[in-house]
């Protein structure tokens, strides 16, 4: 099976802590004249030697020692609240052993569960993010190379950044290539013409014009990437109904649902994927369903109640599988990883509160019972997908 996991925050949170306590009240201290040892005499100052050298010398170290202490307790503090706030990232830890950043990634080693998998990355070219986040292009070779350590893959989403058109478009794809297509955890697809091609997902694909992506998606686009050294496996988000006329019209090779709420679009309702694929078959196009363990997004989206989507302990998500298995999908897509924020997560979670956060868990089921979940049905798929090709 080679599903895609739809990935975000895939890169260290901006960490909080509170600011340091204020300085602290001066003390004001009167420094002594060091007393002799018992049984000398009194030592000597010289002749013209400034009586208050002394006391003058220990008022100093008293007030380097003070400072210097004051600097410890507040690397100290930093310290501890660098660790407070790692620790509230994930709501079941974060590793400390590992280099700075990497026990914020999604802890790949779960994913182990299905070889041979891909993880969708979501992406922004360089120096750009969307307005809650930060430029992440510098984390994608680490993620590379944890990818390639447990056997994954990994492909990019690309997000819809500003004025994103044929042209920019051209130059992501060559960049992305360029500078990671070589590496072996690189994600390339096998065509119907025996062709390993790389493949992206292009979120928001329809704010974007059928003409403007023709330019670059069909063989006589003026700034075709077809038959070129970047030619790749483009797939569109299909929201509404008409989109999949947009999309065979644009050149994409094929279309994915995203949306893990059934009934919220088109798209993401169980009951039209036989017809979207009927569709797809019919066009040389890829259809790709995106199945998902529930949908919750009320923290960020308060008046969104109406699209909250209960996991019924884990029986949304398998029914979501059910669904997609039954048009014979070439991949399916699982949306998503660790998208905390719309409650769409299927990575180890334990119960979390951290502030007014409430970090939604399993109970009474085990933290990694989405992931038990997930390889239960890419073992069916795998199955199922050896009798379709008998």
């Amino acid at each position: 099976m080679r599903p895609g996991w739809r990935t975000r925050g895939c890169r260290p949170a901006p960490l909080k802590w509170r600011d340091p306590p204020g300085p602290a009240r001066p003390v004001r201290v009167i420094p002594r004249e060091p007393r002799p040892a018992s049984g000398s005499a009194p030592a000597s100052r010289g002749c013209g030697q400034n009586p208050s050298v002394g006391i003058l010398n220990y008022d100093i170290m008293a007030r380097f020692r003070r400072r210097t202490c004051i600097i410890l307790l507040l690397f100290i503090l930093f310290i501890c609240s660098i660790m407070m706030a790692l620790k509230t990232l994930r709501p079941d830890r974060a590793g400390f052993g590992d280099p700075f950043g990497l026990g914020l990634l999604p802890e790949l080693q779960q994913r182990t569960v299905l070889l041979d998998s891909v993880i969708v990355l979501s992406w922004y070219p360089p120096g750009m993010a969307d307005e809650n986040g930060e430029p992440t292009d510098d984390l994608v070779p680490v993620i590379l190379d944890y990818a390639h350590k447990y056997n994954l893959k990994v492909t990019f989403h690309i997000e819809p950044y500003k004025d994103r058109d044929d042209r920019s478009m051209y130059h992501n794809v060559k960049y992305i290539i360029d500078k990671y297509g070589g590496h072996p955890a690189f994600y390339r697809q096998k065509t119907s013409t025996g062709k390993f091609l790389p493949m992206f997902y292009v979120y928001d694909s329809y704010v974007t014009i059928p003409e403007i992506w023709a330019n670059l998606l069909t063989v006589s686009g003026s700034q075709s990437i077809r038959n070129t050294p970047y030619d790749a496996l483009f797939i569109a988000l299909l929201v509404e109904e008409r989109h999949k006329h947009d999309i065979h019209r644009s050149g994409f090779d094929g279309m994915y649902t995203y949306f893990a709420t059934n009934g919220f679009s088109y798209g993401s309702s169980h009951h039209n994927w036989a017809g979207l694929k009927a569709f797809c078959d019919s066009n040389n196009l890829m259809f790709i369903p995106s199945v998902g363990p529930g949908y919750i997004d009320t923290s960020i989206r308060p008046w969104n109640n109406h699209n909250t989507r209960n996991r019924v302990n884990g029986k949304y998500y398998e029914t979501a599988f059910s669904a997609a298995l039954l048009v014979r999908p070439e991949i399916i897509s699982i949306t998503s990883f660790n998208e905390w924020h719309e409650g769409t997560q299927i990575e180890k979670a334990v119960p979390k509160r951290t502030g007014q956060m409430v970090y939604l868990d399993y109970k009474p089921h085990k933290p990694n019972i989405y992931l038990e979940l997930t390889q239960k049905w890419s073992e069916k798929y795998r199955k199922e997908q050896e009798q379709w090709l008998m």
